[in-house]
């Protein structure tokens, strides 16, 4: 009888063992086919900030030249 307690505990273990390989092998399928959709939307999220830091730049340039004192 303690022999089967084993080997049902070993089972166990087996199983759970193999569930995490798994679920550890479906993660990296799913990285590995969503980084490259998000490539593209980064690029331009990275594009959007940098236009607008630039207007916001080109708009402070501007607002300090109106207020600097003329020579």
């Amino acid at each position: 009888m303690a022999n089967e307690t084993n080997n049902d505990f070993s089972a166990s273990i087996s199983n759970i063992m193999d569930t995490l390989t798994k679920l550890g092998q479906q993660q990296a399928e799913i990285l590995n086919n969503t980084i490259p959709a998000i490539e593209p939307l980064v690029k331009t999220c990275t594009e959007l900030i940098s236009n607008v830091l630039g207007s916001a730049n080109q708009a402070l340039q501007s607002f300090s030249a109106s207020i600097a004192p003329k020579k």
